[in-house]
């Protein structure tokens, strides 16, 4: 789930539907327990203008303080991201869910300290709302990341008013389809409303809110049924999809010995990388790596790429994703991506699955040789474009 980014849809929901439950739990549990809400910050910044209107400068500081924390979050989430891009990771989301995880173990410490019934005062409150505001923020800034902008999980007021807006496209879309199209059967009407891109992404928002409530009503029942271990599931839920990220193996990208001493004395401007599999894990199915990422640690020298995909046995839906985003992340670059090593099955699997616009037959061999073949060709027919040099 925190391996590489959420192409598709299917994904994105994924994320929404299993974490925005992690926030509505912690944000109804600080409320029983503090008597502030921290997943969301919007409340917390008209308390501050109040605490300052009127001089109540105790409920400004508090305020202050929650918004820094939520701002330290998601300040942690880019600095954590970014230093494992730089250390080439492919899991580079897992750390800082992995430390959402501990900040929210630190906040049910504080749980199982509280006196029921009670809100917390003092130096408790502040530490309390800290950890659990701060891992909003670090939730919300990674996810927001892992998204691209689509999925945030924390809060529901612009989930809300994206909503309305989908939902007004909905109807409009409805109108003109009855006003504009000869009458069809229910069947299909709503077979074509179901894969409409605005009835997915009404069906993502409602995801998203129907996760949220549902984590407070949990949070809820947990407070009041078991007070002291209250924070005990959001926690051993995000520990265990840590877990099996960090455990399923993911292919690993390396160079090809075909190239550089010893190889072949290929043109430099030809690249050629093979995916391999973790031989202590033979039979286990590894994930696809962050291939966008591999793709922009590529040499600026680089013009074509051979991908061989040999030791590639099954073809997912994500690994499909992968691949039409790093087709596409090359076309922007200028440069040629080709894949080699895959037979006729796993190029059906790839159309099959809903990349078939993104992939053309000359990107595809199903021999690495032939394979480097056409990208010298590719490099000879750019030579001749551009002229020597």
């Amino acid at each position: 789930m925190f391996i590489v980014q959420a192409h598709s849809f299917t994904q994105q929901a994924r994320l929404a539907i299993t974490l925005a439950w992690v926030a509505g739990y912690t944000n109804i549990v600080a409320l029983l327990t503090c008597g502030h809400v921290t997943s969301h910050v919007t409340g917390t910044a008209s308390d501050l203008g109040k605490g300052v209107a009127t001089g109540t400068w105790g409920l400004a500081a508090f305020s202050l303080w929650l918004l820094a924390a939520f701002f330290i979050g998601a300040v942690l989430s880019g600095m954590t991201t970014e230093f494992g891009r730089r250390r080439n990771w492919e899991s580079i989301y897992v750390l800082p869910m992995a430390i959402e995880a501990v900040l929210l173990a630190l906040f049910g410490l504080g749980v199982e300290l509280h006196e029921h019934g009670t809100i917390e005062r003092g130096a408790p409150l502040y530490l309390m709302t800290a950890a659990a505001s701060m891992a909003m923020g670090l939730q919300n800034a990674t996810i927001t990341r892992i998204s691209n902008g689509v999925v945030r999980t924390t809060h529901v007021t612009g989930v809300l008013t994206d909503l309305g807006l989908e939902t007004a496209q909905m109807l409009l879309w409805l109108k003109d389809r009855g006003r504009n199209s000869p009458p069809v059967p229910a069947r299909a009407l709503i077979h074509s409303a179901r894969h409409h891109p605005t009835a997915m992404r009404l069906v993502l928002l409602l995801s998203i809110v129907a996760s949220f409530a549902l984590g407070a009503g949990l949070g809820t029942a947990a407070y009041e049924s078991m007070p002291r271990l209250a924070m005990v599931p959001p926690v051993l839920f995000l520990a265990w999809i840590i877990y099996q990220d960090v455990t399923r193996p993911i292919a690993e990208v390396e160079p090809s010995d075909l190239v550089g001493a010893g190889g072949l004395g290929l043109d430099p401007r030809l690249a050629v990388f093979h995916l391999r599999r973790d031989a202590a894990r033979h039979g286990v199915v590894h994930r696809m790596p962050n291939l966008l990422a591999w793709a922009d640690r590529l040499h600026d020298a680089t013009d074509v790429v051979v991908l061989d995909l040999e030791q590639v046995s099954r073809i997912d839906a994500n690994s499909v994703l992968e691949l039409r985003a790093v087709l596409a992340r090359m076309r922007d670059q200028g440069r040629s991506l080709i894949l080699a090593g895959l037979s006729h099955e796993q190029v059906e699997q790839i159309r099959a699955a809903g990349a078939g616009d993104a992939l053309d037959p000359r990107e595809v061999c199903p021999d690495l040789e032939l394979a480097i073949a056409k990208g010298l060709n590719i490099l000879g027919a750019k030579a001749a474009r551009h002229g020597p040099g």
